[in-house]
């Protein structure tokens, strides 16, 4: 779509360059602070960014690596290879992308090959705002709703109902004319299909009031909307745009989805542009746009609380202790922290403000991960951001507070955030459990269940083999208790076959306790596999304690869009 154009982003004098060690080297840029790996055997050489592919951490020495080879992720222990740039722990995951080396005189660059910043196409100045011109009101979680001039934009409108199967509630009460205010928007952007933000009970509600209301998601591989059909829901007017292009929705108002560096085939973020005035909303992208984002935009909003993910919460044997959980969640929130304090710190946006991390592990059943996965709090980072940034101005938003940026441009030093009235309720306390839970209870005794070969149909449709892995999956109650009458099998990658006991050949192994409820609602659907692993409706072991990312990211992202092996009980 774009000329890619050259960047150096380290450069080492000639002496340096002698002074490379055969083997591993770490450098540094020391004007922007950005961190490199290069690998020297003899005359050759082969250099990469300093960043994991899994979720952005620091790379390190691997104290194991006897070869010189091997450099450790800080984060989650991801080992590359940078002999061959192939990620080697987990196995058939990635390859590091290589920068481009360009040796002149005996000194040394490194390159990156990248597009030109699509933002940049077709410039506009910035123009004096009016008070109330531009507003951002947050609803709940990653609902925001943006008005421009005479125009009304809501982002991932998350406004009832469970995310992930039954495992995510809204912990904010969005304010009672939420679903009015999405009902008359003029356009709503959705960034992704996970349920915290593609949520099917909000839509179906939003689809019978206006099912031609425009909505707009990214070109991603895997379509946002991929389940709609089999949802019922009734939207007739999705829009599938272009990443990196100017989406124009009157002479002053537009906007732009980028995709994420490392979740190309599902995540995006959003620009949005009015008056030459610029908001940004990274959403839940780990690396948005391969970290190339623009800097001084008048809003930024990011994800910041964790703990969207069953590790290490939903994993027990071996090292997973109540103690090595809880130093583990502590260090990585507080990982998260430092990083978007960094990340704002890097773009230096006028206006900063958390969002999408508001949610609660309410119902009774989880109570354990309510309690274990410990969060980071918007206030704290907002404390971490003003202290390193002063000049920042920082949001910490309730439902129905409003930002008026004319005036927080004006003077940031005045009342520019107008509260909720006293007495407004922030925080929910019911849910409507059984409402939802009842629709996952009902997919448990569909007529399919009572054939034990609905398991070979499932995972034959699934289409995942040829992997050395075997794991045993049990259909249990809501507190992982084994369910009397309920499935208890074995699954063989290798050449997918059900054994009745495991394989004699080594192997990797894992155990899988899964509601049955959620499963079974899963199967019946075709659903993925995020409704048990993100949704914590599952408890694991593995042997040896791998992560395959293989089998995950199949069974999670590329499950089949037809779900055409329900056809033989239909």
């Amino acid at each position: 779509l774009f000329d890619r154009k050259k960047n150096t982003v380290l450069r080492l004098e000639a002496e340096d360059v002698r002074g490379l060690n055969d083997g591993i080297n770490f450098k540094k840029n020391q004007e922007d602070g950005k961190c490199y790996i290069i690998y020297k055997v003899k005359d050759k050489i082969r250099a990469c960014v300093n960043q994991c592919k899994h979720q952005g951490g620091l790379f390190i020495k691997d104290i194991e690596d006897l070869d010189g080879r091997t450099v450790r992720c800080t984060k989650h222990y991801w080992k590359l290879n940078v002999a061959t740039m192939e990620y080697v722990n987990p196995p058939d995951s990635f390859m590091q992308d290589e920068l481009v080396l360009s040796d002149t005189d005996g000194s040394l660059e490194l390159v990156e090959l990248n597009p030109p910043d699509p933002w940049t196409a077709e410039p506009r100045e910035a123009q004096e705002l009016h008070a109330g011109e531009i507003t951002l009101t947050y609803i709940t979680h990653a609902c925001m709703e943006l008005k421009a001039g005479n125009k009304r934009m809501m982002f991932d409108p998350w406004l009832i109902g469970p995310a992930f199967a039954r495992g995510w509630w809204l912990l904010h009460e969005p304010p009672s004319d939420a679903m009015d205010r999405l009902s008359q928007a003029d356009l709503i952007y959705i960034s992704h299909m996970h349920s915290d933000h593609l949520s099917y009970p909000t839509l179906q509600r939003l689809s019978k009031k206006r099912p031609d209301i425009p909505i707009y998601v990214g070109d991603t591989s895997r379509p946002v909307f991929w389940y709609l059909e089999k949802s019922g829901v009734n939207l007739t007017n999705i829009n599938v745009v272009p990443f990196g292009v100017w989406q124009n929705v009157d002479e002053h108002l537009r906007f732009m989805i980028l995709m994420d560096g490392i979740h190309p085939e599902m995540d995006t973020c959003l620009i949005v542009e009015y008056k030459g005035h610029m908001i940004l909303n990274t959403v839940d992208c780990t690396i948005p746009n391969n970290g190339r984002l623009p800097h001084g935009v008048d809003v930024m909003m990011s994800d910041f609380a964790g703990g969207a993910s069953g590790f290490p919460m939903t994993f027990h044997g071996g090292k997973y202790t109540e103690s090595w959980k809880a130093d583990f969640i502590k260090n990585e929130r507080k990982k998260l922290l430092n990083y978007k304090t960094q990340l704002v710190k890097s773009l230096q946006p006028k206006i900063y403000c958390p969002f999408a991390g508001y949610f609660t592990e309410a119902h009774p059943s989880d109570r354990y991960i309510k309690e274990t996965n410990s969060k980071n709090s918007a206030a704290d980072l907002n404390e971490s951001i003003r202290k390193s940034c002063p000049n920042i101005l920082t949001w910490t938003p309730v439902p129905g507070s409003v930002l008026d940026l004319a005036l927080a441009l004006k003077d940031p030093s005045n009342r520019v955030i107008t509260e909720p009235p006293n007495g407004t309720k922030i925080f929910k306390d019911s849910w409507d459990f059984d409402l939802y839970l009842d629709e996952l209870k009902a997919s448990a005794s569909a007529e399919i269940f009572k054939y034990k070969s609905w398991i070979q149909f499932y995972y034959n449709w699934a289409g995942f083999k040829d992997y050395n892995l075997v794991i045993r999956v049990t259909e249990t109650d809501d507190d992982f208790k084994p369910l009397k009458g309920g499935y208890d099998y074995l699954v063989d990658f290798l050449d997918l076959s059900f054994p009745a006991v495991r394989p004699k050949r080594d192997h990797a192994y894992e155990e899988i306790k899964n509601r049955v409820n959620v499963m079974r609602h899963v199967v019946l659907n075709g659903r993925l596999w995020d409704d048990l692993y993100i949704g914590f409706n599952n408890r694991m072991s593995r042997d040896p304690d791998v992560y395959h990312h293989k089998f995950w990211n199949h069974f999670q992202i590329e499950l089949p869009l037809l779900q055409i092996f329900l056809n033989i009980y239909i």
